[in-house]
């Protein structure tokens, strides 16, 4: 249960003076944490939420310009005195209410939209004078401010911080209002047990936590909200050691079940080294040799494999699948689409049976009498290999003898679902995570900390480096006439447009419009697809690309993960710019496969912003997934690039990954020591711990820790 203590933090914002029951529904919007559970989104907004929710920056009010010396931008703060009012004409409401304010310098207008005049009569009487902050605008080559945020008298202007925290907002809920709940809080909410070190907390000169929250709410400096300043370090530590923590316990609960030895002599796997078309790269070895190690030992496996597109991890995969058979055990892939369990199955079946073994295919797709024959067959143990999405794991499925679990392109995929997982099997399974999506390492520790980490490097032998292109829709015409170049040479070409229709929101072009205008130059030598497409259609348009017939293949994002067409060699996306940089090198990796040249042609439409250019210059300078992930993070955040948003991946509130990278170490080290030394947390400092974790809301480490 949460601590007595705590109860103050969780409860409803709603109780605040000033939340009622509409403001409070649209404040939980803004500050809860997002996630794809419509539940808990529709969950009342809590005093934790609101003192999570930090500034972003600052209005500085101790520099207080002259009229004739304002900036041409900003939020502005003048001490003035009020002068004539200018009423509109009483029958139209265009034309705005102005109120002329002047000091030694000059004069100033405050212009007020469907203003009450009686209520700025007495907010603004004529000859008194008051301190006016606001927006300051420039229309027809002269300033004024449109609607002032604050109208104040001396002494209420005394009464007011200098420096006023600014908010991320949302539609209803106004900075003033937002402002004023989070001091109600803090003058609040009790006084919390400290659960770090008191030496490090001296010798990294840190406050104490509720101090932090003080100071970042009230910032006495600019300086306060930097992520290195002392404040912004000790709540992102706190949020970073909960995470680290609750996976460390995760990670202690999952190996103490005791796994199961699974080693067999090998000559399976030989049989299956012998029949690829190409030799194992030396760290393609190298990770099989760390699997065969973890699936040898009594201990479970839990592993994450991370492989750059086209290195290679889906053999090192059906390697391990191999081995377990070997020692009498059955194997579970786990994919996110029914196109690539398909393929899948296609490539690794007729390896699996020269080796032996009988791989089988599950997904929604299969009825009837077909699916309960796999069933069966699945029970007595006859399969030894089972390929398919998450129906996998759904009610009715059964294993005979379960021994390892593969979970494949399957980033999104959180703590929780992993330990799900493990009931389908009579005794703990082995578990590798394997993705092609190349994770930074600090979000690799705080999504994967439960699971140790393999890297696989560098692309197969006789890959050729991809020849990247950015290009401006204006070259469409260009672009075209060379493929139907290239396409008559036989090279045959993905062509990815970002919508599956045209959308009166997002005028983009679509893969339907992009598709019927290719098809006028390549006729029946294009093909689409995309996600609305009925399975069976999808597989047959694959199959035609795959056996040449079709030359070009619309499609929309469905291609970006796992297809595997070695004859592609031509990569064009459209409207690039709207795209993530990890969604850009996953799309780019469906060509190279072959031992031929391949090119990719980035098109982008209109002017670029910042993020964009940093993107598509990244994709052009590199085709290493890893410093791509890197530059990712940098450019979207920890929380865009895991899409943790969807996921039972932890996101954070307080913490930074792109800044506070560093903490994160100290943070693993310190749950490492602090669960090495007291494995129940029963000790002085534990309990203060214990709060943290329900503080962080990790309370499904705590139930591990009760359930030993």
């Amino acid at each position: 249960m949460r601590p007595e203590i705590l109860n103050r933090y969780f409860a409803s914002a709603s109780a605040l003076k000033g939340i009622g029951a509409k403001v409070e529904k649209t404040l939980a919007g803004l500050v809860r944490p997002q996630s794809g559970d419509r539940s808990v989104a529709d969950m009342p907004a809590r005093l934790v939420d609101l003192l999570f929710h930090l500034p972003v920056g600052v209005i500085d009010r101790r520099n207080r310009p002259t009229i004739d010396n304002l900036p041409q931008s900003g939020i502005i703060t003048i001490e003035a005195q009020v002068g004539r009012h200018k009423a509109p004409p009483r029958h139209n409401k265009r034309i705005p209410y102005r109120v002329d304010v002047f000091d030694d310098t000059g004069t100033l207008p405050l212009v007020f939209f469907h203003s009450h005049g009686p209520y700025l009569e007495r907010t603004l009487p004529e000859g008194e004078t008051r301190f006016i902050s606001g927006k300051i605008e420039w229309y027809g080559g002269s300033p004024q401010i449109v609607h002032p945020d604050h109208i104040l008298s001396a002494e209420q202007f005394a009464e007011m911080p200098l420096l006023e925290p600014v908010y991320p907002l949302t539609a209803g809920v106004s900075g003033k209002i937002l402002g004023k709940a989070i001091r109600q809080v803090l003058a609040d909410i009790p006084q919390l047990p400290e659960w770090q070190d008191p030496a490090w907390l001296a010798s990294q000169q840190l406050p104490a936590f509720q101090a932090a929250l003080e100071i970042v709410h009230n910032p006495g400096d600019v300086g306060d909200l930097e992520p290195d300043s002392p404040a912004r370090q000790r709540l992102a530590y706190d949020e970073l050691l909960a995470n680290q923590l609750a996976l460390s316990l995760v990670r202690r609960h999952m190996k103490r079940a005791s796994g199961r030895v699974l080693k067999g002599n090998g000559r399976a796997r030989q049989k299956v080294i012998d029949t690829l078309p190409f030799s194992l790269t030396v760290s393609q070895e190298l990770a099989v040799s760390e699997i065969l190690a973890d699936l040898a030992s009594p201990a479970r496996m839990l592993r994450l494999l991370q492989g750059d597109v086209g290195s290679g991890k889906t053999v090192v995969g059906l390697l391990a699948m191999v081995a377990a058979a070997e020692a009498g055990a059955q194997s579970a892939l786990m994919v996110p689409t029914d196109i690539l369990a398909r393929q899948h199955i296609a490539s690794l079946e007729p390896l699996a049976r020269a080796a032996g073994f009988r791989a089988a295919v599950l997904t929604g797709r299969e009825k009837g009498q077909l699916r309960q024959r796999l069933l069966d067959d699945l029970a007595s143990g006859e399969i030894d290999i089972l390929i398919g999405t998450h129906a996998l794991f759904q009610e009715g499925v059964g294993f005979s003898d379960l021994g390892l679990v593969i979970i494949d392109e399957q980033h999104r995929f959180g703590v929780h679902q992993r330990l799900a997982l493990q009931s389908k099997s009579n005794r703990p399974s082995d578990l590798l995570v394997m993705t092609a999506t190349p994770i930074p390492r600090t979000l690799a520790l705080t999504a994967y900390g439960d699971m140790d980490i393999t890297r696989l490097t560098g692309k197969p032998i006789g890959r050729k480096p991809i020849e990247t292109r950015v290009m401006p829709m204006e070259k469409l015409d260009q672009i075209i006439d060379g493929l139907v170049r290239a396409v008559s040479q036989g090279n045959r070409a993905y062509w990815v447009c970002p919508l599956v229709e045209e959308s009166d929101l997002i005028d983009k072009t679509a893969a339907e419009v992009r598709f019927a205008a290719l098809r006028k130059r390549f006729g029946d030598k294009a093909g689409l697809v995309h996600g609305r497409m009925k399975g069976a259609e999808k597989d047959a348009v694959m199959a035609r690309f795959k056996s040449g017939e079709i030359s070009v293949l619309v499609s929309t994002t469905v291609i970006e993960v796992g297809v595997d067409v070695p004859e592609a060699s031509i990569m064009i996306i459209e409207n690039a710019e709207r795209f993530g940089l990890a969604q850009l090198h996953q799309l780019r990796g469906r060509v190279g496969r072959g031992s031929g040249a391949s090119s990719c042609v980035l098109l982008y439409d209109g002017l670029l912003s910042e993020v964009a250019k940093a993107r598509l210059k990244t994709m052009r300078e590199t085709e290493d997934g890893f410093i791509i992930a890197e530059e990712d993070l940098k450019l979207r955040g920890s929380g865009e690039v895991l899409g943790t948003r969807q996921s039972g991946v932890a996101s954070f509130r307080l913490a930074d990954l792109g800044q506070h990278a560093d903490l994160l170490q100290v943070a693993r080290d310190d749950a490492r020591l602090v669960l090495e030394t007291d494995p129940h947390l029963t000790g002085a400092r534990s309990e203060a711990l214990r709060t943290l974790l329900y503080l962080f809301e990790r309370d499904d480490a705590i139930r591990l820790l009760a359930s030993g």
